[in-house]
């Protein structure tokens, strides 16, 4: 039996991740979306409504962190989904500068029908597969993607997007990182958002600001 060489197994391995996760982005992102969306949305925005839906993110800066955008990017996008009523725009009560996000009814119903017809094609695709092989390999995609987070050379600055994938769990942090890129741009924006609503009295009564 001839012997591999494991540079060719490991080669082998990252080719086939790709073409899976190319098939996968292709077949269940953009195709699909395209079907229940009717070019209303991209992937981008996709992400977006999954974000606001999955996880305590609210602001444009917490998107923005999340996309690995500038603020100006993330708001033409968000403007997009406000105006298309997918999403909703308030200000802020404390920091009318400032505005909180959230999912409209037509937002929920959308990504509800788009997670509706990728659990149905992901049974079409998979639902015949081994329950207990299912899990063995997933386990075994998480200990790779921990591995290269660990080996990175900037692992703080990595990001997997795992809010809107696996939802309570962080694979950066679970690699033994303190935080993802996402995590402490969101800490930094909500400490400098806070710091912008304090206000510094100068004159008159604590609190008051300054006198007229």
């Amino acid at each position: 039996m001839e012997t591999l060489d494991p540079k060719d197994l490991l080669h082998g391995l990252l080719g086939s991740a790709h073409l899976f996760v190319s098939a996968i982005s292709g077949v269940m992102e953009h195709q699909l979306l395209a079907e229940i969306a009717a070019g209303q949305l991209t992937v981008s925005h996709l992400k977006i409504l999954r974000l606001l839906y999955f996880t305590e993110s609210q602001s444009v800066g917490e998107v923005a962190a999340f996309l690995g955008v500038s603020d100006a990017a993330a708001s033409k996008a968000i403007d997009r989904l406000v105006r298309r009523k997918f999403l909703r725009r308030t200000e802020g009560r404390a920091d009318r500068r400032s505005s909180n996000l959230s999912l409209a009814a037509a937002g929920r119903s959308i990504l509800k029908r788009y997670e509706a017809a990728k659990d149905r094609k992901l049974v079409a695709m998979f639902g015949k597969l081994d329950a207990e092989e299912v899990q063995q390999t997933s386990a075994f995609l998480d200990r790779l993607t921990k591995g290269v987070v660990h080996h990175s050379t900037n692992p703080e600055d990595i990001c997997l997007q795992c809010g809107i994938y696996l939802k309570k769990r962080c694979l950066v942090r679970e690699a033994g990182r303190p935080e993802c890129l996402y995590q402490r741009k969101k800490t930094r924006y909500r400490v400098r958002n806070h710091a912008t609503q304090i206000e510094v009295p100068k004159r008159g009564r604590p609190g008051v600001g300054p006198a007229g």
